[in-house]
């Protein structure tokens, strides 16, 4: 056996696909449902649900446009829309597993020495071995102190896609970071009586967008009649077989239908056999790879569990540096980080890739800003999505494009077009001369590339030979 993968969400998916598609024999374990959270209960029903939620904000403004009708939110059958979706997605997913010649073992999977892992299955015990192992364990949900779960009144995001809805409309949700800001915003165009509890600091804050794109996202949800975040802490719930009680550290008691936690994840390295190979966790639960995923040598992780940026985006991006690392050991590549796009779905779309200004001037660059906002977009006004911008940042003394934001309808579309640029001193040239169809929003990167440069005296990167 050339390679086993422990854990079938993204990363563990998208490495078993390019091991086999490059010849290699691959063993795939998973312990819980195949497709890991992403599939099952993050982000492929989220999004599901986002559009919905979207499609309830645009309904309002519908008459205007000679549509007469309104939209009525019915999240029980929305629920099980998200289970036909994912139940597609991973019947396909399965499917190209097997075409591909990937051998799948359902059960426990954890290290038994070098090369070797033990799966704890249905049928029994089984001990396997490879030239490589890739960790592939992912997170699971942190929960506040003192919390405890309880069927149908204390859940977490886990639980919401994946069992049928808890009865009452009255919930209150607890989290600050992006899962809560697109929660919020979801569950209440859905209809239900929303507590947003978002600690001491708003969440908008708390994001890692620019101070513009944060204020258009405070706006949007404010405008979806998304309910202004307390700022408090949880001290304690309390539930029974129809309410919640809630205390707050503000001194405020709470009495909701349900509870639901989206306060963060932990990366998943608990029960892995990891001491047989002398390897143990940071304080945080991370797996302390190098900068190459290397755990010791033919061992290797990717993705949630070690920890960084907890997104689908970087654990498939960690299983194509993995995947390259064990076919070419004498070129191994780093960790991308920086090149993988972050992206929000909340009551407006909020995309990123690269630096921001305050990360630039940190790695020593001067930073120079291209703008370019859809309010005057003809794409966008004929939409009636007209919220929202573009930015490009670029080093003012050579041109080279360091990061870029998208904040707007298909923000999580437009930003492929900045991630995908091969050569960061080329791509500011690229973007002013691109043919592009119109209207469209990826205009608006050609007219902040020249902005860019008019503003910042860059003409000459995009204009003249160099």
């Amino acid at each position: 056996m050339d390679l086993i993968i422990i854990g079938s969400g993204p990363g563990g998916y998208r490495a078993a696909v390019l091991a086999a598609l490059q010849g290699l024999e691959v063993t795939l374990v998973e312990a819980d449902v195949w497709g890991g959270c992403c599939l099952n209960r993050g982000c492929v029903p989220k999004k599901d649900w986002h559009h919905s939620a979207r499609l309830l904000v645009q309904s309002e403004r519908l008459a205007q446009r000679g549509l007469l009708g309104r939209l009525q939110p019915d999240l029980e059958r929305a629920w099980t829309h998200q289970r036909r979706v994912v139940g597609r997605v991973r019947e396909s997913y399965l499917d190209y597993l097997t075409r591909l010649g990937v051998r799948r073992e359902h059960g426990w999977g954890r290290l038994d020495g070098p090369g070797r892992v033990i799966i704890d299955g249905d049928t029994g015990q089984r001990r396997i071995e490879a030239r490589h192992i890739v960790i592939a364990s992912g997170s699971h949900p942190r929960l506040p102190p003192g919390v405890t779960l309880q069927p149908d009144r204390i859940l977490t995001t886990d639980e919401l896609f994946q069992r049928p809805l808890p009865p009452g409309r009255r919930v209150a949700l607890v989290g600050g970071g992006v899962i809560a800001s697109e929660l919020a915003f979801i569950l209440r165009q859905f209809g239900l009586e929303l507590e947003w509890i978002s600690g001491t600091t708003p969440p908008w804050q708390r994001l890692p967008f620019s101070a513009a794109a944060r204020r258009t996202l405070q706006e949007t949800l404010q405008a979806s009649g998304t309910p202004e975040p307390r700022r408090a802490r949880l001290r304690s719930a309390e539930a029974d077989d129809t309410t919640v009680r809630i205390q707050l550290d503000d001194g405020h008691t709470l009495e909701v239908d349900w509870l639901l936690l989206a306060t963060g994840r932990v990366p998943h390295s608990r029960g892995l056999g990891l001491e047989t190979v002398g390897i143990h966790p940071e304080g945080d639960g991370r797996l302390p790879v190098d900068r190459h995923l290397r755990l010791a040598p033919g061992l290797h992780a990717i993705g949630d569990c070690i920890g960084g940026a907890m997104t689908a985006n970087q654990a498939l991006a960690d299983a194509a540096t993995v995947i390259h690392n064990i076919r070419h050991p004498e070129h191994p590549l780093q960790r991308r980080q920086h090149d993988v796009p972050l992206a929000i779905y909340s009551a407006v779309e909020l995309a990123r890739v690269g630096l921001n200004e305050e990360e630039a001037e940190d790695a020593g660059h001067e930073p120079a800003v291209g703008f370019s906002a859809f309010a005057s977009d003809p794409k966008a006004l004929g939409e009636d999505a007209a919220e929202g911008f573009v930015r490009l940042v670029a080093d003012m003394d050579r041109g080279t494009l360091l990061g870029a934001e998208a904040v707007g309808h298909g923000a999580g579309e437009l930003i492929h077009q900045i991630s995908g640029l091969p050569d960061p001193d080329q791509a500011l040239r690229h973007l002013a001369h691109s043919a592009y169809n119109h209207p469209s929003r990826s205009e608006q990167w050609q007219n902040a590339a020249e902005t860019l440069a008019a503003k910042w005296g860059l003409k000459h990167w995009l204009w003249e030979d160099r």
